[in-house]
């Protein structure tokens, strides 16, 4: 008998590689796609499927909302995310399952393998508990999760994970879908939005500056007055960003230039 399975995320491409990475498994059948938290829920309390595979940032909600919200048996979740920090350490308390983008194939198939044999071995009343452990703690946690700031931000490289402390980060730019995050040493890339990578920093170390680029503002070297009225900051490396006149305002407070 086959498992069937959802997917859920609001990238096409990330639900088309799952997908494609899934049609090699024959013990599981896909019997939905959807890019909502609204639609996924409402096919999910139809059709009760053995697995889902849900995004924890979907435009509308989050992953977490969906499960909470369910009328069903909890299916055995695999948890997919960009970069949720708070997230992540709840997944590591409660020793969670997680997939973190980009996915890298090898990792995703053992999460699926063993996803595979904890339904097939008749543990699902552990992992019942487990979810709801995990639930509990994220829907406590709301308030820290708006107001803290990661201690470390995991980004995938390969076939590992880098640890990159917010302190050690200069600047980020954004790069089409994903953004570049820079160090005194390293750069790295990252499957996320500025926005959401914006809303994990310490708004008092980092600010946006352009739609492009956030800089750490114990970063910055110097700023450049054009006879434009354009400013420039040059960062520690001789890196040049333009504020854009949006930020303007936000940036020369931010920097006790203006009151």
């Amino acid at each position: 008998m086959r498992l069937t399975s959802i997917i859920v995320d609001d990238e096409p491409l990330a639900r088309k590689l799952i997908a494609n990475l899934l049609e090699t498994i024959s013990e599981i059948e896909i019997v939905g796609q959807y890019g909502t938290g609204k639609e996924a829920l409402l096919a999910i309390n139809r059709q009760m499927p053995d697995m889902l595979f849900v995004d924890i940032q979907l435009k509308d909600m989050t992953g977490f909302d969906i499960l909470q919200r369910l009328k069903i048996k909890m299916p055995l979740v695999i948890f997919v995310t960009a970069f949720d920090s708070y997230a992540i350490e709840a997944f590591n308390i409660f020793a969670f399952d997680y997939l973190l983008k980009p996915i890298v194939e090898k990792r995703f198939y053992q999460s699926v393998y063993r996803a595979v044999e904890t339904f097939r071995s008749q543990n699902s009343q552990d992992f019942d508990g487990k979810m709801s452990k995990l639930l509990s703690h994220i829907q406590e946690g709301q308030i820290e999760k708006v107001e803290g700031a990661p201690s470390r931000i995991p980004i995938p490289s390969g076939n590992k994970t880098v640890f990159v402390k917010p302190a050690d980060i200069s600047y980020i730019l954004a790069s089409n879908y994903y953004i570049e995050v820079y160090t005194k040493e390293n750069k790295h890339l990252l499957r996320t939005s500025m926005y959401s990578i914006m809303n994990e920093l310490d708004s008092n170390l980092f600010i946006r500056i352009h739609r492009s680029s956030i800089i750490n503002i114990g970063a910055v070297e110097e700023l450049l007055n054009s006879g434009f009225g354009e400013i420039d900051v040059k960062m520690h490396d001789g890196k040049k960003l333009r504020v854009s006149r949006g930020y303007r305002q936000e940036f020369l407070l931010k920097m006790g230039l203006k009151k």
